[in-house]
């Protein structure tokens, strides 16, 4: 099985001599992170099961935890999604989506930081605008947004998902349901006053940056699913994007004479397909989804901002309790219990009995730039 990890080791050497003067630090580290996790470059443990008469030992090499590998961070989704569960109010959820169009991504990928951060701020002002309207709420809504940035093919896409449940805190403190049951507020209405709102910021952001006109005279894509009643289903649609890169290794195909083929999912269609770029091709397309260092691709406004959690609590005790994010939680804690249990006795606990230092596996340029990226 071709892994990511595989294409960089063969042709990182290579990108990095056409384009590593002009690469940010943070692509840099991402390829010396993904090629060098779970090797002997990063050490780990031997672990044996400790059932009298069972003689199984495993390897385990640590993991690089840098966000854009794909090997990484499965705990750390469990982890975050039992949170949000158990901060989710008992009321029905919308799924808010918001795009900017093409004529923006230039400068977005130009100027990440920035531009991305403007657009998941004007994005939940948006609708918040909307929302303290009393025909469409007439209270604070509560807005989780996780930015996502590629295609299904790996191409420049921003957008960010919103999580709103169907309802907000009114003046008095008390929760106001969706005035109407299917509705949250008017996505041309919304499609608008993003449009103002972005366009404002980023003029004043980049005084010298050149916007066409055709920018305020098209409307900008904005999608509000109808309600969901459990909220869980669109959670776990969100939180495969909190620590998910563009492409998982299960969707490499092949790496044959410099080509890389992946497959893909239409959107429209459903149906799976394949496409082969050239490897540095590839390398392009999923560098640029590499954010910046620290930049947070999860934020919280509203109710939901970690400022106003206390009241996010208060309007939870207000409503019906729900359990279902309780069992799901229980499930995920059994789960974690399974994976330590003797995979060939099934009895004794798999426990570590030493510990494996790092060895210079990857290339020379990998390593060099990963002990730089720790030192820093």
């Amino acid at each position: 099985m071709v892994e990511l990890a595989d294409i960089v080791r063969v042709h990182g050497d290579d990108y990095l001599e056409k384009f590593g003067p002009r690469m940010p630090k943070a692509h840099r580290h991402a390829l010396a992170a993904i090629v060098s996790c779970r090797t002997e470059a990063m050490g780990g443990h031997l672990e044996a099961c400790d059932e009298n008469g069972c003689d199984y030992h495993r390897y385990s090499y640590h993991s690089c935890k840098n966000r854009n590998c794909p090997k990484c961070h499965g705990a750390d989704t469990k982890r975050w999604l039992a949170k949000r569960r158990r901060e989710l109010l008992p009321v029905p959820y919308f799924h808010v989506t918001i795009t900017i169009p093409q004529q923006l991504r230039r400068m977005a990928r130009s100027h990440q930081d920035k531009t991305y951060a403007i657009l998941m701020s004007t994005a939940a002002e948006a609708l918040q605008t909307l929302g303290d309207d009393p025909g469409y709420v007439g209270g604070r809504l509560a807005v989780l947004a996780v930015l996502h940035t590629w295609t299904r093919t790996l191409e420049h896409h921003p957008h960010v998902h919103m999580l709103v449940p169907a309802g907000g805190l009114d003046m008095d403190g008390r929760w106001r349901p969706a005035r109407k049951k299917k509705y949250l507020v008017c996505e041309k209405a919304l499609s608008k006053i993003f449009r103002a709102k972005f366009m404002a910021r980023v003029k004043k952001e980049f005084p010298h940056e050149t916007f066409v006109q055709e920018l305020w005279q098209t409307d900008w894509v904005v999608k509000i699913k109808p309600p969901i009643k459990k909220p869980n289903k669109v959670l776990n649609y969100l939180g495969r994007y909190v620590h998910r890169i563009a492409i998982a290794n299960s969707r490499i195909l092949s790496l044959e004479e410099g080509q890389v083929t992946f497959r893909y999912q239409e959107s429209d269609s459903g149906k799976w397909k394949t496409m082969t770029l050239p490897a540095q091709e590839f390398l392009r397309r999923f560098l640029q989804h590499v954010l910046p260092k620290g930049f947070h691709k999860v934020r919280y406004f509203g109710l939901w901002s970690p400022a106003n959690r206390k009241k996010l609590e208060e309007v939870r005790e207000q409503l019906p309790e729900d359990t279902e994010s309780t069992e799901v939680d229980e499930a995920a804690s059994l789960g974690q219990e399974a994976m330590r249990l003797c995979p060939c006795c099934g009895k004794g606990v798999m426990v570590v009995i030493e510990v494996l230092r790092p060895q210079a596996r990857s290339p020379p340029w990998a390593t060099a730039v990963w002990e730089a990226g720790r030192r820093q």
